[in-house]
């Protein structure tokens, strides 16, 4: 499968016409009745030897990290970090082969921190016996310092690899990073901050979607690697923002009660109409567990407990595949009354030659 990126690149060299890449994208947009932008298109195989260098490499950083490991902690981490640049000069750089980048940029971020957390993990005899015993504040000043500061590196880390080799999702990569130092600086701030976790994570859930609208809204046609960037943006974001408020309502800390379940289930409407509103599904799949926990509930307290999960499926998969087959007039009918904002979001309709 070819991505937009590589239609533009193949313009950019010469190899095809501008005018017939737009021929392309106009055909596409009516055998499929929707456009380009609709398709959320983001390379995840090139080919199948992306699935078969893909395991190689897996098996290599798995090797060094359990050699380096051995040897003393942090070196693992350190070992699979190098590995991972080093791979990534032939087969991002030079090959382009998507699922092996993603491998190596989640590798080498990884590598990073794994070796940071292995190196305080080892000293920390040391940190413990400098802040002395029964000074929990400046225990908690400085554990969430050293988280931070991990998070920091780990955020430096993702952006010297996204200059060197562009892989969309380092960008969330980095953004997740920034996200744990903000989150712990917080946590370590302030006497009882535990309480506000999932508030606190919630927060950085939508800071991680108004970043992700900002390389969208860069993009409304999704004709470049900004649109891939904000693919995988939305995708870290969701469960960001998701969980903390189903965790917050009780989903899971036992029985729903039916008003609980209501509540769920008007925000996974509420969440399917920012769903449709900026033609990202991401949100809608990191919540789906929970509504389907919450109408299990509802079915069984009505007495249906053999079928529950059945008459479950039924609904939520025949809504599910109904929202999919009707996207682009439920689009049209939201993202019409939003103006000029709407403007700026990608076409609600096809825009054919």
């Amino acid at each position: 499968m070819y991505s937009e990126s590589d239609l533009n690149q193949a313009v950019a060299a010469g190899a095809i016409s501008a005018e017939a890449a737009a021929a392309f994208r106009d055909h596409v947009a009516i055998e499929r009745a929707a456009p380009i932008a609709d398709e959320e298109h983001f390379r995840l195989l090139t080919g199948f030897n992306d699935i078969f260098v893909a395991v190689a490499a897996a098996l290599m950083l798995a090797a060094v990290a359990w050699i380096g490991g051995t040897i003393t902690p942090w070196l693992g981490g350190l070992a699979v970090a190098a590995l991972a640049w080093g791979l990534a000069e032939y087969f991002t750089r030079v090959r382009r082969m998507a699922l092996p980048s993603i491998l190596l940029l989640l590798a080498f971020v990884g590598g990073v921190a794994g070796a940071l957390i292995a190196a305080v993990a080892v000293n920390a005899a040391t940190i413990e016996a400098w802040v002395g015993a029964g000074n929990d504040t400046l225990a908690r000043q400085v554990a969430g310092g050293i988280a931070a500061g991990i998070c920091l590196i780990t955020a430096g880390a993702a952006w010297l690899h996204w200059r060197r080799f562009m892989v969309p999702i380092t960008v969330a990569a980095g953004a997740i990073a920034i996200v744990g130092v903000l989150i712990a600086l917080v946590m370590s701030s302030f006497a009882g901050a535990q309480a506000w976790a999932m508030p606190i994570v919630l927060a950085g859930g939508l800071l991680m979607f108004g970043f992700a609208m900002r390389w969208d809204m860069s993009d409304p046609q999704r004709r470049t690697r900004r649109a891939d960037v904000a693919f995988w943006l939305h995708l870290a974001a969701a469960p960001m923002i998701a969980h903390p408020i189903f965790q917050m309502l009780g989903v899971f800390d036992g029985n729903v009660q039916p008003g609980i379940a209501a509540i769920v289930l008007l925000l996974y409407v509420a969440f399917a109409g920012i769903a449709l509103a900026v033609d990202r599904r991401a949100l809608l799949v990191s919540s789906l567990v929970y509504v389907l926990y919450a109408l299990y509930a509802l079915f069984t307290r009505a007495g249906a407990v053999e079928l529950g999960a059945a008459f479950t499926g039924l609904v939520i998969g025949s809504a599910l595949l109904m929202l999919s087959a009707f996207w682009q007039p439920m689009r049209r009918m939201i993202v019409r009354p939003l103006g000029s904002i709407g403007s700026r979001l990608p076409p609600a309709q096809p825009a054919l030659a």
